[in-house]
């Protein structure tokens, strides 16, 4: 038997090979394998948050630093000295800067998506060019399946990145799916990225949550930081995972 093996640089070359055409290529990339543009290679990299402690209901007044390093977190009269901070750009707004827009209408519902087989929760990606965007239009339903909503009640969010100056005209395709809406909420917020590496500071931000609803793209985000606090990569392999008893 032959052995074919076939170098592939981009999925352009995998659509041409197999013969799809430009509305299959849309959905396999962007609804099935969840890019968000068409810049697409086959790289794929899995995250994990695991463990960690958290210090909840103190204000952070700012970010104490000593000859351009952190040394602690102040809150009140009081200062948590520290070696270094984890935080998102809402904290330090001196090392971001603004990349972009988001909007996201949060719809409540009290029935499932239409033609969804009445499933209890999904999430539907409308691909950019099948509504002439630059960006992916992101769906996402969760209900009492999920032990967010009471029985009978659904939670819709339609999001996408801002590309006019009508964004709530941008997600109107993704509205459009939702069926009869009880009550919409539509917030259009700021995207932020870090100038700051952490390299010197030891302050290492995190970037602001993009519209996608699959979290690729923040779990990215995390092992990113991960390896900026560390230096080293996130190694999956040290990964252990408890059982109910052990976690007992």
């Amino acid at each position: 038997d032959e052995i074919h093996i076939i170098f592939i640089e981009n999925s352009f070359q995998v659509y041409d090979k197999f013969g799809l055409d430009e509305n299959t290529a849309d959905f396999t990339g962007h609804a099935l394998a969840l890019y968000r543009d068409d810049k697409i290679n086959f790289k794929f990299r899995l995250s994990a948050i695991y463990g960690g402690t958290y210090m909840l209901d103190k204000p952070v007044d700012c970010i104490v630093y000593e000859n351009g390093k952190v040394v602690g977190v102040k809150s009140g009269d009081d200062i948590a000295k520290c070696k270094q901070v984890y935080c998102d750009p809402s904290y330090v707004p001196d090392k971001v800067r603004k990349t972009g827009q988001v909007i996201r209408a949060i719809c409540l519902l009290n029935h499932p998506i239409p033609m969804t087989n009445d499933a209890q929760s999904c999430q539907i990606i409308i691909p950019q060019k099948q509504v002439g965007r630059h960006y992916d239009i992101y769906i996402s339903l969760v209900s009492n399946a999920n032990m967010v909503a009471p029985k009978g009640w659904y939670i819709a969010m339609v999001s996408t990145t801002v590309e006019t100056n009508n964004p709530e005209a941008e997600i109107l395709p993704g509205l459009q799916l939702l069926g009869p809406i009880t009550e919409k909420f539509v917030n259009v917020s700021d995207v932020y990225e870090p100038t700051d590496m952490g390299a010197e500071s030891q302050v290492f931000i995190s970037r602001s949550y993009d519209p996608t609803t699959h979290f690729e793209t923040t779990c990215k985000d995390v092992l990113d930081i991960f390896q900026r606090g560390t230096t080293t990569e996130f190694d999956f392999t040290k990964i252990t995972h408890l059982s109910l008893e052990d976690q007992e």
